[in-house]
């Protein structure tokens, strides 16, 4: 007689088995990068520039071939230990004092040395702060800009609406897109088999990619590409936007309440209507929210966009910043500020009122 009882305890315990060796191979990379990056920042950045003072750092790669095979050596033998901060995060550590010392220690010591080499790198200086002639730089500036020129208001007013209808029209493009593209990316809806799997990973890898580089950068390739002005800058948004927003919804596609969609399935719906009324009545709200916040954010970066091409009021700020006409960059400032006050407001009070 079979014992269906024990052959599921045994699948279970190899499901076990291989999710803890998974865990444990995760552990031995990420010990072996810690080790390589505490290696590679006390040498490089507290050593070498910190108590050397040296001002051009060598580089060497054999030497980081060097560091790293020593770190994997070490952050495996670490790992083997079961006591490592890597096998405390993936919750496969020996439970005891000396796992909680070693993980204390180990913490604190890479929080201090990330700290301490970020001084350093970023060459912070309190003295150049507060020096007589850097703040005397300050007041020139800020007085300048606290004492708007008002005879460029009209122009920036409708460089200003410009700016708001690039981020609109950014917004409003996305939504056919990015829903498309957030149905397919999403995991639960794209597990049936294989091309949709593939389809899945290929998506998460494209999107992730594209959300990576900055709406700055895609400003940058537009103006280059269709020329300077606000369709350059549309199109950054458009694209970073899609990218962003697929990522958001596909997430809360994925974190949908399963009765509604198992019940719709057994009644032998197809995969559109199992959608169309299963998912999309848990996630209208969650994505209207989404939509609208990424609109806040689009007016925001629209700004910015424009000092490299993209149109608006950011285009016309380096423009007078360039001229060090400080008045009129204080009036474009104090405008966008406004502007950007307003739109978040707004934003605030439709989402409030969504929910």
């Amino acid at each position: 007689m079979i014992d269906h009882h024990k052959i599921a305890v045994e699948k279970v315990q190899k499901q076990q088995d291989k999710e803890n060796s998974s865990k444990f191979l995760k552990a031995i990379l990420l010990d072996s990068f810690f080790v390589f990056y505490s290696i590679l920042v006390v040498q490089r950045a507290i050593i070498y520039n910190f108590i050397l003072e040296l001002k051009e750092i060598p580089f060497s790669w054999g030497e980081i071939g060097i560091i790293a095979v020593i770190s994997a050596v070490v952050g495996t033998a670490w790992a083997f230990t079961k006591t490592s901060l890597s096998c405390k995060l993936f919750g496969i550590a020996k439970e005891g004092k000396i796992t909680d010392l070693t993980v204390e220690i180990f913490g604190w010591f890479l929080f201090n040395i990330t700290f301490i080499s970020g001084w350093m790198i970023t060459k912070i200086s309190i003295i150049d702060l507060f020096s007589e002639e850097g703040l005397r730089g300050a007041q020139r500036i800020f007085g300048a800009l606290f004492t708007p020129q008002f005879s460029i208001f009209d122009e920036a007013f409708f460089a200003l609406i410009e700016t708001i209808y690039i981020a609109l029209i950014a917004t409003l493009v996305s939504i056919p897109i990015t829903l498309i593209l957030s149905f397919l990316s999403a995991r639960n809806l794209m597990n049936d088999n294989p091309l949709s799997i593939l389809t899945y990973n290929v998506l998460r890898v494209i999107l992730n990619f594209v959300r990576s580089i900055e709406p700055l950068i895609w400003a940058i390739i537009f103006s280059v590409w269709i020329g300077i002005g606000p369709f350059a800058g549309m199109m950054a948004l458009l694209i970073h936007t899609i990218a962003s927003n697929a990522k958001l919804y596909s997430e809360a596609i994925e974190s949908i309440e399963a009765g509604p969609v198992e019940a719709i399935q057994a009644t032998g719906a197809n995969k559109i209507q199992v959608i169309w009324y299963a998912v999309i009545p848990q996630i209208v709200l969650p994505f209207l929210s989404f939509t609208i916040y990424r609109w806040d954010i689009n007016v925001r970066m629209a700004t910015i966009i424009g000092l490299v091409g993209g149109g608006g009021i950011g285009t016309m700020l380096i423009q007078y910043q360039g001229l060090a006409k400080w008045h009129e960059v204080g009036l474009i400032v104090i405008m966008i500020a406004i502007v950007v006050w307003l739109m978040d407001y707004i934003s605030a009070k439709i989402r409030a009122a969504i929910y």
